[in-house]
């Protein structure tokens, strides 16, 4: 007995290696699961911000010299591509433009999406179902089609190289998802309330604005992100209905007019870019919680 024991106490125990191996292989396999692809991902993200940033602030001796100056790194920051952007071109106006085109188009979307995701959600009218299948197929059609009898609806109605043209057919493609979003989050929030509502007689516009609107904010704020992102980045539509300068958006603008023949000013590019991109991320850093909120309950519908 006493030489068992003595061997009980030399040998580890099974109880007792097991739990750190099984932290120790918790520990591996979390690293490989989640930290390094999340490192990946965080990399191949950012890492475009980060190559417009250094060639934004470089002097073009830096730019154009990598044998003796770093790539990834700036020796000598300098404002001048900056300043030319600002001061020797119309990227002010190209901004002015961008923004209110985006902003009114957006407005149109929510404000067609809105309608046409209640009245197929809450109304059930015969071939509901199908008619928002049709809205959201709609949105799969590719923009490389839809804009060629765009473009001659566009000519004939004198909308040519006008900002209006591009407010009014940037909704082709915005109210299908937005319709398809909000009709997943309006079948969220429960119907009781409208019918009680419609008990005590109120209409169904009052009903969608004072009980429907209030709960789908987060779904609206959804919604008007990827409208105004939408808006905001297209680049074939504005391309091919906005000829003059001074009417081009940022997109297009910083391709067409800071590149002169085959010289292509990178430091002015990359600094355009880089500011045309910044008000976007910092709109959609404010409402990221009610963005994914929002899909996760059209999708969950």
């Amino acid at each position: 007995m006493t030489d068992a024991s003595a061997a009980n106490t030399d040998t580890p125990s099974t109880a007792t290696v097991a739990p750190e191996a099984m932290a120790w292989d918790n520990r591996a396999r979390r690293v490989v699961t989640i930290y390094v692809p999340l490192a990946c991902f965080v990399f191949i993200l950012l890492f475009p911000f980060y190559w417009m940033t250094v060639t934004a602030f470089k002097p073009n001796a830096e730019l154009y010299d990598y044998k003796t100056y770093n790539p990834f790194w700036i020796a000598k920051p300098t404002l001048d591509h900056i300043y030319k952007l600002l001061f020797e071109t119309s990227y002010p106006r190209w901004i002015v433009t961008t923004m209110s085109v985006a902003i009114a188009a957006t407005f149109l979307s929510l404000l067609s999406s809105v309608l046409a995701a209640y009245a197929i959600q809450r109304l059930r009218f015969k071939g509901s179902q199908y008619v928002g299948l049709a809205i959201y197929l709609a949105y799969l059609v590719p923009p490389s089609i839809l804009f060629i009898p765009l473009a001659t609806m566009v000519y004939q109605l004198g909308l040519f190289d006008s900002p209006l043209a591009l407010i009014l057919t940037y909704p082709t493609f915005l109210v299908p998802f937005c319709t398809w979003l909000l009709i997943g989050y309006f079948k969220s929030i429960p119907y009781e309330l409208e019918e009680c509502a419609l008990i005590d007689g109120a209409t169904r516009l009052q009903i969608l604005r004072r009980i429907t609107l209030p709960l789908a904010v987060p779904g609206l704020i959804s919604a008007g992100i990827f409208s105004f992102t939408l808006s905001w980045n297209e680049f074939i539509y504005s391309l091919a209905f906005i000829q003059s300068s001074e009417n081009k958006t940022v997109p297009v603008a910083i391709l067409t007019e800071l590149i002169s023949g085959d010289v292509y000013q990178w430091g002015a590019l990359m600094a355009g870019s880089l500011m045309g991109s910044l008000p976007v991320a910092i709109f959609y850093s404010f409402f990221v919680d009610y963005y994914v909120s929002s899909l996760t309950g059209a999708v969950k519908e």
